[in-house]
């Protein structure tokens, strides 16, 4: 039985995901620039998804958050494609088959708006999220596409949307 729950971020929860994120970020020896931690973003992520065709996701438990994630319009791209954007997880959280309830929400989340692809960028010692975006069906591109600002993320992967 899961005890997490995923919901849709709330105007509350801007503070707590930002610090999930640069947690998680940090934990992992992650650039701080050039990647999602010096996104501007990041402390005011329900505005940021406040938008058509952009969903962000987080998970509680105990009141607490776990992690998150979202899908929005790929930017500065001119296509019908989406990225999954900040999915991160505490360590609490890994193992337990959260992040892939996470993406089956948001790739569920891409088809409903439309969406003909999903992008992704990540690092190269993130493995399991690696494992995770093989599983759900992204490959590996050798290319950027678009441009995120996220240029300490070399690896790329795409999944057509059914």
């Amino acid at each position: 039985m899961h005890t997490a729950i995923i919901r849709e971020i709330r105007p509350g929860d801007n503070v707590e995901v930002a610090q999930v994120i640069r947690k998680v970020l940090v934990d992992l020896g992650v650039p701080k620039v050039g990647t999602a931690y010096a996104d501007k973003a990041l402390d005011s992520m329900y505005e940021n998804y406040n938008v058509p065709k952009a969903t962000y996701f987080v998970v509680e438990e105990n009141d607490r958050l776990l992690g998150c994630a979202g899908v929005a319009q790929l930017q500065n791209y001119d296509g019908n494609v989406c990225e999954l954007q900040k999915m991160y997880f505490l360590e609490e959280a890994r193992g337990r088959g959260i992040g892939a309830r996470m993406m089956k929400l948001c790739l569920d989340r891409a088809k409903e708006y439309g969406f003909e692809q999903v992008y992704i960028e990540t690092m190269p010692f993130m493995k399991a999220a690696q494992k995770l975006y093989k599983k759900s069906g992204f490959e590996y591109i050798d290319a950027p596409m678009g441009d995120t600002g996220h240029y300490s993320c070399p690896v790329w992967m795409l999944k057509n949307l059914d």
